[in-house]
């Protein structure tokens, strides 16, 4: 398949979230904008190819998201606050990346807890799973009942995202330190020739925060063995994947590579999302 051509269109940049499968070259890609206007799209690690998979008009919290290990299906809550239909205005869904067309559909009818992680390619965790209606099952995964996660960070995005990070190889350095009403906590992840990579999570719920943030947002940095700080605060995301550092900043997703102990690489653009608008597609099963 092709890569699809984005239409043009104008205003304040996509907003990026990125899973990643963990054994297999391929990862998902969450853009979000303008408001309540949300698309998928997959990304081939190997070729930096991106194709486009569907659009909804709601939201999905990226934080409570998860790509299975072979990167064939994801987990996901969204919210469009149609409570008296069905999916009773919020839901989990389990669907075939990169597509939304749930396989499994959990209604939940709030915003409290929803969505999970992958605990291998056939099973799952629900976050909150006794406290949805299931509507439809997926006969390929299998939701597990009586798992839980070692620590809870609270009844939002927090356990499955604090969860998530440090399964993938981040570590958790300090939780929740107050910054002018501002949660932030911190992780790391240690880079090759010495650096680290800073993700600094917060939790802000003042009017206070970057444009185009909501109540959690992430900000980075990178720190040289000298102790030298390179601060990314308009970097939304950002990991090392595949002996690189990949980020997303205004709306495109970006790779560098580490020279040595103290340079960079000059970025180098993986894809721009921001011209992409609204358009009905359907899943390819």
């Amino acid at each position: 398949m092709q890569p699809d051509t984005p239409k043009k269109a104008t205003g304040f940049p996509a907003r990026l979230h990125v899973l990643i499968a963990r054994n297999a070259p391929v990862g998902l890609v969450i853009r979000r904008g303008p408001a309540e206007r949300v698309a998928t799209f997959s990304w081939n690690r190997r070729t930096d190819t991106i194709v486009l998979g569907q659009w909804m008009k709601g939201y999905i919290h990226e934080r409570r998201a998860d790509l299975s290990p072979d990167g064939k299906h994801w987990i996901y809550f969204a919210v469009n606050g149609r409570w008296s239909d069905e999916a009773q205005g919020a839901w989990t869904a389990v669907a075939r990346a990169p597509w939304l067309k749930a396989e499994t559909l959990l209604a939940k009818g709030d915003c409290w807890q929803g969505g999970g992680l992958f605990l291998d390619n056939r099973s799952f965790w629900v976050d909150g799973g006794d406290c949805h209606e299931p509507l439809q099952l997926s006969r390929d995964v299998k939701r597990k009942p009586f798992y839980e996660p070692s620590t809870r960070y609270g009844w939002e995005s927090l356990t499955v995202y604090y969860d998530r990070l440090q399964r993938d190889g981040w570590t958790l350095v300090s939780l929740d330190s107050e910054r002018a009403s501002d949660r932030i906590t911190l992780f790391e992840r240690r880079l090759p020739h010495g650096w680290t990579l800073q993700k600094l999570c917060h939790a802000n719920a003042s009017n206070k925060r970057p444009q185009g943030t909501g109540v959690y947002w992430d900000e980075h940095a990178l720190i040289n063995e000298t102790g030298d700080t390179l601060t990314f605060p308009k970097w939304r995301w950002a990991d090392w994947v595949d002996d690189r550092l990949v980020y997303a900043e205004a709306g495109a997703l970006y790779r560098r590579a580490i020279r040595n102990a103290k340079e960079l690489a000059p970025p180098r653009l993986i894809h721009d999302f921001n011209a992409y608008t609204f358009e009905e597609r359907l899943a390819q099963y």
